[in-house]
């Protein structure tokens, strides 16, 4: 009987200080990408020419997350490239 599976915790630590803001920025946009490919790819989106912006969109509000711009869409299709390889 297969069990369902539980996410391991992750240990978070804290940003590094002092660094200008775009950093940041940048940080997170990769991050927010991230978890948004990685729901992508879970729901069967393995090819990033059918992942639209809307398609991305649809999937962060269904897993709780901020409404991505389209520089964020484009991050997310690059994971979803970087990943057939």
């Amino acid at each position: 009987m297969a069990t369902a599976r539980t996410p391991m915790p992750v240990k978070k630590k804290p940003l590094p200080a002092g660094l200008p803001r775009e950093w940041y920025e940048s940080h997170n946009r990769r991050l927010k990408a991230m978890r948004l490919a990685i729901s992508l790819l879970d729901s069967g989106t393995y090819d990033a020419r059918r992942a639209t912006n809307r398609k991305i969109r649809t999937m962060a509000v269904r897993t709780g997350i901020h409404r991505p711009s389209n520089t964020t869409c484009k991050l997310v299709r690059a994971f979803i490239v970087s990943n057939a390889g």
